[in-house]
C-alpha cells in the first residue's frame, strides 16, 4: 500500500507528529530543513501519515435520489456506479474523500435490491446497517418528488440512531428548485441542503456541513493497552466456510448457528471467547457473497456489516476452504482486510479432507493468488476436528505485534541509508531520484512517510517494502509508504 503526496496537499491547520515524540520530532524537523524541504510540507505529510482511523460518512437514501452520483461528487472521481435506474450496485462500498484539508470516508450505501422485504424494510435495513457504522449521514432526498413514507421511514431510523445528519436535497438544478428544496424542514431533521450531485450546484456548502457533523476522529474502538476493552477479531470468508462452525469450536460450545445452507449468518455476531488466559472479542460475520451486483437484499446487507466488522476489528481472521480452488472472491475478501489497514491472518479450513494431491496443488494456488499477502501468519485448521486450534491464538498475537510495530526513526534512516547505497533506484530520463530520509509516521497499520529527491516508481516502493519487512519483521500487518517529493530549490509556493 503506498501513494505520492503531493507539495501542497497538505491543509493549513495545526498539525500532529504521528508517532513521533517531541526529541525525535524536532531532530527529524532539523534533518528535513538541512536537505532543503519546506518545513509547513513536512509537517503536513507527517500529519497525513500519521492518522489513525478516518471519521465515515454514511449516504442513504431510497433508491434512484442520486446517492452514487453524489458519492462520486464528493470524493471528486467517478468510481461508484451510476445509472438512471433504482438498485444498481458495485463491488466496493467505501472510498477515502477529502474536503478543505480534512480527510474522512464515505459509504456509498446505494445499490440494494427491492423486493426481497418490500421497499420500505428494505431501504431501513439498509440505512441501519450503514449507520451503524458511521460518525456521521448525509441523508438524499430527491427534492423534485418531496417526502415519501419511505424516506419518513429512514428519518425515524435516523433519530433513533442518534448519529449526526446533513439533509442533501438533490436534484436542485436552479433557483426555482429551492422552492422544493424548502418543504424538506418538514422531515424536521433541520435544514435542507440543496444540491445538484450531477452537477455540483450546492455540495460545496452541503460538505461544509458535513465536516461541522463529523468528528476529527471516529470514537477508538481497539483494544490493547486498556482501550476498548478486549482485542477484536473478526472472522470474514465466504459463505459456508465455516466460520460459525470455527468460532463454535474456539468457545468450545455451540454459540453460533450452524447449518450446510451457505449464508445462515446475516448478522455479526460478538462473542466473548478466553482462549490462552486472555479474553478476545470474536466476530462471526455473515459470509461474503459473490460480486455485490449480483447479490440480492439480504446478502447485500450482510456484505455491508462484514465491511463493518472489519473497520471496527484490530485483526482479520480470513477463513478459506482448503479443498476448493483460491477464488476471485477470496482474493476480494483479502483486499477488503489489507485496504481496511487490519492485521491479517489466513486460515484454511478443512484441512483434514485434504489428500496430498490438493495440498499440493494448493501451495502453488497460495504463491500465487495471495502473494499480496505473502507476509500473513498462515494456519491450517479444521473447524470440524479442532485440528490445530491452538495455532490460531499464536498467530493472532503474532499478526498483532506486527500491527502495532514502530522503528525509531534513527534506525529507520540508518537502514534507508545502506539501502539506498547498496540499490539506488533506477535512472530514468538522466535522472536518478534518490530517498533522502524518512520516518514512521504511524501504526495500526505502520505507515511510511518517506522523502526523496524524485519521483519514486511504484516497483522501487515495493521493493523498499518488501526489504522493512526483511529487516524490521512487521509479519501480519499490511504497510502503508507515502512519498513526499522535495520541490525545486527556490521554487516558491503560489
Amino acid at each position: 500500500m503506498s501513494d505520492h503526496i503531493q507539495p501542497g496537499d497538505s491543509a493549513e491547520h495545526e498539525y500532529d507528529h504521528g508517532a513521533l515524540g517531541d526529541a525525535e520530532y524536532a531532530e527529524f524537523m532539523e534533518l528535513a530543513a538541512e536537505e532543503g524541504f519546506d518545513i509547513e510540507d513536512v509537517e503536513g505529510a507527517i500529519e497525513a501519515a500519521g492518522h489513525g482511523p478516518l471519521p465515515v460518512l454514511a449516504v442513504v437514501g431510497r433508491p434512484n435520489v442520486g446517492k452514487s452520483t453524489l458519492v462520486n461528487r464528493i470524493i471528486g472521481r467517478r468510481e461508484a456506479v451510476v445509472e438512471d435506474k433504482p438498485g444498481v450496485t458495485r463491488d466496493r462500498v467505501t472510498y477515502e474523500a477529502e474536503w478543505a484539508g480534512r480527510r474522512f470516508k464515505v459509504v456509498d450505501t446505494g445499490g440494494w435490491e427491492q423486493d426481497v422485504l418490500g421497499i420500505d424494510a428494505s431501504v431501513a435495513a439498509q440505512a441501519e446497517y450503514a449507520i451503524e457504522a458511521a460518525d456521521a449521514v448525509v441523508f438524499v432526498v430527491d427534492a423534485k418528488v418531496g417526502a415519501t413514507d419511505t424516506d419518513e421511514a429512514v428519518v425515524r431510523l435516523l433519530r433513533k440512531a442518534g448519529k449526526p445528519v446533513v439533509l442533501a436535497a438533490n436534484k436542485v438544478d436552479g433557483p426555482s428548485g429551492e422552492a422544493d428544496a424548502s418543504y424538506l424542514w418538514s422531515l424536521g431533521l433541520g435544514e435542507p441542503h440543496p444540491v445538484s450531485a450531477l452537477h455540483g450546484r450546492g455540495t460545496g456548502d452541503m460538505l461544509d456541513a458535513v465536516l461541522e457533523a463529523l468528528p476529527d476522529a471516529p470514537e477508538q474502538t481497539f483494544g490493547g493497552a486498556g482501550v476498548g476493552g478486549p482485542r477484536r477479531i473478526a472472522l470474514i470468508g465466504r459463505p459456508n466456510v465455516g466460520k460459525s462452525s470455527l468460532l463454535n469450536k474456539v468457545a468450545g460450545e455451540e454459540r453460533v448457528v450452524v447449518n450446510e445452507i451457505a449464508g445462515t449468518t446475516r448478522d455479526p455476531v460478538d462473542e466473548l471467547i478466553e482462549l490462552g488466559g486472555i479474553t478476545w472479542k470474536f466476530v462471526d460475520t455473515a459470509g461474503i457473497r459473490k460480486r455485490v451486483h449480483l447479490q440480492q437484499g439480504a446478502d447485500y446487507y450482510a456484505s455491508l456489516r462484514t465491511a463493518a466488522a472489519v473497520e471496527k476489528a484490530e485483526v482479520a481472521v480470513i477463513l478459506i476452504d482448503a479443498s476448493e480452488n483460491i477464488s476471485v472472491q477470496d482474493q476480494r475478501i483479502v483486499t477488503m482486510a489489507v485496504e481496511a489497514g487490519r492485521a491479517v491472518v489466513l486460515a484454511f479450513n478443512k484441512w483434514d479432507t485434504l489428500d496430498e494431491e490438493r495440498r499440493y496443488y494448493l501451495e502453488r494456488e497460495i504463491e500465487t493468488e495471495l502473494a499480496q499477502v505473502a507476509w500473513a501468519p498462515r494456519v491450517n485448521v479444521s473447524a470440524r476436528t479442532g485440528r490445530h486450534m491452538e495455532k490460531l491464538v499464536p498467530a493472532i498475537e503474532t499478526a498483532l505485534a506486527g500491527w502495532e510495530t514502530r522503528v525509531p526513526t534513527g534506525r529507520l534512516n540508518a537502514f534507508l541509508g545502506e539501502l539506498v547505497a547498496a540499490h539506488p533506484h533506477p535512472v530514468r530520463g538522466g535522472k536518478q531520484p534518490r530517498i533522502l530520509f524518512g520516518t514512521q509516521a504511524g501504526t495500526k497499520p505502520p505507515r511510511f512517510v518517506l522523502f526523496a529527491s524524485g519521483f519514486i516508481e511504484a516497483g522501487y516502493r515495493r521493493f523498499i517494502e518488501r526489504r522493512l519487512r526483511e529487516e524490521f519483521g512487521f509479519e501480519g500487518t499490511p504497510i502503508h509508504i507515502s512519498v513526499r517529493v522535495r520541490e525545486k530549490r527556490g521554487a516558491k509556493k503560489k
